[in-house]
């Protein structure tokens, strides 16, 4: 493993082998039909795994490690429940760079989990205890949106190299979340359930979990895997707090982006321009005085005009009935990564154009002081692929009560 100081250093090293990948992206970036032959995203780092060490282990607080980090969503919602986040390890550049911003006390590694030793891992945090191992495995293979969803897909198995770690480095409680369709995928729900349990002497159960039900203005349901004992987990202890059934409505697209600035096409701000309306954009700025990452995509005229022609709430395109324009007084649907193509997912309610990266925070909760590195469709990847903080921290908040 090579060892660097900062963020820039690791950016130095991996430079040469990365511009050509970049070259290879920007060659193929809006043929459509060839992205479709390539399957991994071209800022992985495949090289030699590279990490930044940092003293960033707190023995007044409860220390989890991050596998599969991405930019650090459900490590976000475990330090607004107050833990510790020791470690993130993650193969995509730009999440890597996203983390590091976030979470600047965090040891993190670049690369592929593959290639990283456990042990090696467990002499960087000097052996010293993991109370919460946590992994957003990627779930490709299982997604419903993934039209070449097959259960012998290779990325189905990545959670055999989450058992590596859990062998070594011995958690106290484990945390796995993959996406709805795994549930539906054979038995590998069960499978997960047997080997993690061995592995780590844990009781391991599961259940599906929907964003909405903890304040995330999203439809979004994830499985998810705890340990914490010899004892099954209480899902019912994750406290649900809006919905029908709750003091708190669902929060609303216009609930979650309604105070930011309105652009057109190619437009940005960093400034606010109105005051924010409801408790949820007020819990979001949470005192930011600027504007991170509202830059609105810039679209050709024919786009333009699409989006203005689509009621709220509709399909933006005939063939594609996920590709909505949102509607304000409703939830998102599931907001997805988009994979390497430069497209958007998402119209906005009232603006003809795409979601800003900042927009497409907020309806994951990622508050506004959460800076997205890696420009508009590096930062649709990252923000598509996480767990959203508001949801980790509901998690976080229960296991807590076990430890």
């Amino acid at each position: 493993m090579i060892i660097v100081k900062n963020i820039n250093d690791l950016r130095e090293v991996i430079k040469r082998p990365m511009e050509s990948n970049l070259q290879f992206f920007s060659d193929f970036e809006y043929l459509e039909d060839k992205l479709s032959l390539v399957e991994e995203n071209l800022y992985y780092w495949n090289g030699e795994p590279i990490s930044i060490v940092k003293d960033g282990y707190d023995n007044s607080k409860l220390n989890v490690v991050e596998l599969f980090c991405g930019c650090g969503g459900t490590s976000l919602g475990f330090e607004m429940a107050g833990f510790n986040i020791a470690l993130g390890v993650d193969i995509h550049l730009s999440s890597i760079d996203t983390f590091v911003f976030n979470h600047n006390n965090a040891s993190v590694i670049l690369g592929d989990i593959k290639r990283v030793s456990p042990k090696i891992v467990n002499d960087l945090l000097n052996r010293q205890p993991i109370d919460v191992l946590i992994a957003g495995v990627p779930c490709q293979g299982f997604s419903l949106n993934n039209r070449k969803r097959h259960i012998d897909d290779k990325r189905n198995y990545l959670y055999k190299e989450f058992i590596k770690f859990v062998r070594e480095l011995k958690p106290r409680a484990i945390v796995l979340e993959n996406v709805s369709g795994m549930a539906s995928t054979g038995d590998i729900v069960k499978q997960i359930e047997s080997e993690v349990g061995e592995a780590s002497g844990l009781r391991i159960s599961h259940r599906m979990l929907d964003a909405q039900d903890y304040g995330v203005p999203q439809k979004r349901r994830r499985l998810v895997f705890i340990g914490v004992g010899k004892e099954y987990f209480d899902f019912d202890s994750i406290e649900q707090t809006h919905g029908p059934y709750f003091d708190k409505p669902f929060t609303t697209v216009y609930d979650a982006i309604g105070d930011l600035p309105r652009l057109t096409s190619g437009q940005c701000s960093q400034v606010y321009d109105k005051m924010p309306e409801t408790d949820y954009q007020r819990l979001m700025r949470d005192g930011c005085n600027t504007l991170l990452n509202h830059v609105a995509p810039k679209h050709p005229q024919e786009t333009i005009d699409k989006i203005k022609r689509t009621p709220p709430g509709m399909p933006m395109y005939p063939k594609f009935k996920q590709r909505i324009r949102l509607s304000w007084d409703n939830l998102s649907p599931t907001q997805v990564s988009g994979g390497i193509r430069p497209q958007f997912q998402f119209g906005h309610p009232e603006d003809a154009r795409g979601l800003t990266i900042r927009e497409r925070c907020r309806i994951q909760s990622f508050p506004d002081s959460f800076y997205v590195a890696g420009g508009i469709v590096q930062g649709r990847v990252q923000t598509g692929n996480a767990v959203p903080p508001l949801l980790a921290k509901a998690i976080a908040i229960a296991i807590k009560g076990y430890l």
